[in-house]
């Protein structure tokens, strides 16, 4: 949704007429003017620029953990330089800040050097039992140079110091460019970039569906079985509990009936204790004391009084 407009005096007039004097997204298309001293290249002192991108990145060959060797690199420097400088279109200009936070920042590549590293004997050894190789270090030098014509999206208002003075700045919701592209292309490179982002969407969801599909089904195939042993837990339970009704004895001693229900017979002793207080029936529902002398139960085991 950026308004597209060409560098030129009528720009100020234009954005005078916006609240705050401020366009908060706008395109503009211009070639690249150093204010004040530009950066000159490391490699090439003919070739000077705004913004300058260093990496120096070693190459080895690791050992996996599957026992097989890859190639893979590790940056050790990354450094950026840069100085400011203006879109111009003839001798009207606009400056651009903060270019280094440009989610598209296009640089030249000025020069990619790599140097192979000449491991002796002794280092191929070491490399082996270490599971790691150097094969060499790879310096890289990035630019952007003057006199480029970019494509730069952003937010256009007036400087605070020189209200005749236009600024690019970061927008504050919507990214930040500084492209060689094209308008045009730009768009069409952002489409296609949504366009797989939609899909991977798509598909990532589908997936996330099947597999929360799949967990939902589980879970209620594990609870209706934990319900089906625990109702078949508590009928063998009732069962038990029956037949020991049937077989118990009537007529009993009081030293011999539990201290907790007083109907049934005792028939557990509680250690290490060992008071013979409960009948089965209420041994399951007592975990912790001993009814009798508040002791702690460590175990529980049937007991035969006679």
């Amino acid at each position: 949704n950026a308004e597209v407009y060409e560098i030129s005096e009528q720009l100020k007039s234009i954005i005078k007429d916006r609240p705050n004097n401020k366009i908060e997204y706008v395109a503009l298309r211009g070639s690249i003017s150093a204010i004040g001293k530009p950066l000159y290249s490391v490699n090439d002192k003919s070739i000077t620029g705004v913004v300058q991108k260093l990496t120096v990145k070693d190459h080895v060959v690791v050992r996996t953990t599957a026992g097989f060797w890859s190639d893979q690199e590790r940056t050790l420097q990354e450094i950026y330089n840069s100085v400011p400088f203006s879109l111009k279109n003839g001798r009207n200009g606009v400056e651009v800040i903060e270019p280094l936070t440009a989610e598209i920042l296009d640089l030249d590549i000025i020069s990619d050097d790599f140097k192979p590293s000449a491991p002796t004997i002794a280092d191929h050894i070491w490399g082996f039992f270490m599971g790691m190789r150097q094969r060499g270090i790879q310096s890289t030098e990035e630019m952007l140079r003057e006199g480029v014509t970019i494509t730069a999206l952003g937010e256009l208002t007036t400087s605070q110091e020189s209200p005749d003075k236009l600024i690019l700045q970061p927008p504050l919701n919507t990214p930040f460019y500084l492209t060689t592209m094209s308008v045009s292309s730009l768009l069409r490179k952002l489409d296609e970039r949504r366009r797989v982002c939609r899909y991977l969407c798509l598909m990532f969801g589908a997936i996330g569906l099947v597999i929360g599909g799949i967990v939902i089904r589980r879970y209620w195939k594990d609870r209706e079985e934990q319900r089906l042993s625990e109702q078949l837990r508590r009928s063998l339970a009732e069962s038990r509990k029956e037949r020991r009704q049937r077989v118990r004895e009537k007529d009993l001693r009081e030293d011999q009936i539990c201290v907790v229900c007083k109907t049934n017979p005792r028939e557990i002793i509680l250690l290490p204790c060992g008071h013979v207080c409960l009948c089965e029936d209420c041994s399951d529902g007592i975990e912790s004391d001993c009814p009798v002398c508040r002791g702690p139960i460590e175990q529980k085991n049937a007991a035969y009084i006679i």
